[in-house]
């Protein structure tokens, strides 16, 4: 057993500052167990956001020692041994109370995405044909938990806060699995070019680093539709073809 120091950010009115708060730590002990420890033995008004415990609903998402990270899934025996453990919210979203933040512009942009459009079946029985590697491709971007530590630790989003301007690479993960469904037919190009504002993204894969679930977000889902986008509208041939094709 030993004793850590957590500096946990608390708001007040007229803002916030960090608390520091001292714990026993035991062995096994994940950051969410150290808080919930500091919540019931020294600050009971202490707002935190959790809910599985297993990594698997993104609840608790914050930001450690300046790292976005999921506290359940943050050990106690990985953090530097004899210094304090810093915790505040993650800093791309409007701060509710002390480490609980408000995401909900995340469930609005993703109400924005044209949703699932299925093409006609094209076997006798009426069903559908589809190729393994077709079904495969999309799996991976079903895996995300929507912790939105990709959002967080995106500049365009933690800088600069251009909500209104980029989607994030949540949702850019969100259109890929759309886009590249075997069954989809819907047209997403026009919105990722403007709506959603994919060329902000110039692909420094820190969101890919932060994903809890190791989602190639970068390569696998914001590449390939840069590349759907830029075939589209920045393709002389393509630009040619559309012409002549009106």
């Amino acid at each position: 057993m030993a004793k850590v120091v957590f500096n946990i950010w608390r708001t007040n009115p007229s803002g916030g500052e960090f608390r520091a708060y001292e714990t026993d730590i035991t062995e096994g002990m994940v950051v969410l167990d150290a808080v919930h420890q500091i919540q019931a033995e020294h600050a009971n008004d202490l707002a935190v956001r959790w809910n599985c415990k297993a990594g698997k609903c993104g609840s608790c998402s914050a930001e450690i020692n300046g790292h976005p990270k999921l506290m359940c899934m943050t050990r106690m025996s990985d953090m530097p041994e004899g210094k304090p453990v810093s915790i505040q919210p993650m800093k791309a979203f409007p701060v509710i109370k002390d480490l609980v933040t408000d995401v909900s512009v995340n469930y609005r942009v993703k109400k924005s995405i044209k949703k699932f459009k299925p093409r006609s079946p094209d076997a006798p029985d009426g069903t559908w044909r589809m190729a393994q590697v077709d079904i495969d491709r999309v799996q991976e971007f079903r895996k995300c938990i929507e912790c939105f530590l990709c959002q967080d630790v995106c500049h365009v989003l933690r800088e600069h806060a251009l909500h209104d301007k980029f989607a994030g690479p949540r949702h850019m993960v969100y259109n890929a699995a759309l886009e590249m469904h075997p069954l989809d037919i819907e047209d997403r190009t026009g919105d990722l070019k403007n709506a959603h504002g994919i060329g902000f993204c110039n692909i420094t894969k820190c969101c890919t680093t932060v994903c809890p679930e190791n989602i190639h977000i970068t390569d696998n889902a914001i590449i390939p539709l840069k590349e759907r986008v830029a075939d589209k509208f920045y393709d002389p041939l393509m630009k040619l073809f559309r012409i002549f094709s009106k």
